[in-house]
């Protein structure tokens, strides 16, 4: 019994590094950044100020299958309205897509 305690508290105490660690910040980076940081992941989540973050995709193929890539401006250090990459968004019947996809 001990030598599950033993195992799990490695276990918790091996992972309590990444729950501290923090999400990159869009308003921390240059809009350069964090655009190249979008592309290199394919899909990652960012913070975008304060309490507030999404997740972000470099194009359509993150996106679920009925889903589809909406443009996504963010704040960032250098550039209050960066094009940052795309957020994966769901239809509804009434949508028609404009010049925000």
């Amino acid at each position: 019994m001990s030598k599950r305690l033993f195992v799990l508290s490695v276990a918790v105490l091996s992972a309590a590094p990444a729950l501290a660690q923090g999400r990159p910040s869009t308003t921390a980076m240059s809009c350069a950044q964090a655009s190249r940081l979008v592309a290199s992941q394919g899909a990652i989540v960012l913070g975008t100020g304060g309490p507030t973050y999404d997740r972000f995709v470099r194009d359509r193929s993150f996106c679920e299958p009925t889903e589809i890539a909406r443009r996504a401006f963010r704040p960032t250090r250098d550039n209050g309205a960066c094009l940052v990459g795309y957020t994966c968004y769901e239809p509804s019947p009434d949508d028609w897509p404009g010049s925000d996809f």
